[in-house]
């Protein structure tokens, strides 16, 4: 029923602001629309929605991800705009953060300024 129709993520945040300046200036994604309720990107033609929150519950999981070609490449360049990536205890990570699991395909993961778990992911 859902399969022809077109996806919009959601992502929460307390401060729209804070939040335009990490998807927008630190992400590269396009501002389409602001509100006072929330931001709307395009990211690659998915919307992302980005809508304001009183108080976040903390995900212990990944809300947000996305497809790259060269996982290595791009943990570097979102490093040189001031993005860190994650490390787990029991997980190898090679020295940019990236984890290779046992199928071939690789993941980092990082978080947004209000705390949600975005990853990066290529597939083998």
């Amino acid at each position: 029923m859902l399969g022809a129709s077109d996806l919009i993520a959601f992502v929460p945040t307390t401060d729209l602001a804070r939040a335009r300046g990490f998807y927008e200036g630190q992400l590269g994604l396009s501002l389409g629309s602001e509100t006072p309720f929330a931001l709307v990107f395009d990211a690659h033609g998915t919307i992302l929605r980005v809508t304001a929150v009183e108080q976040i519950a903390s995900a212990q999981y990944t809300v947000l991800g996305w497809k790259v070609a060269d996982i290595a490449a791009t943990v570097r360049a979102l490093g040189t705009k001031g993005i860190s990536f994650l490390r787990f205890d029991g997980m190898e990570q090679d020295e940019v953060g990236v984890w290779t699991t046992p199928s071939g395909d690789r993941v980092a993961w990082f978080k947004d300024p209000d705390g949600n778990t975005l990853a990066l992911f290529q597939p083998e």
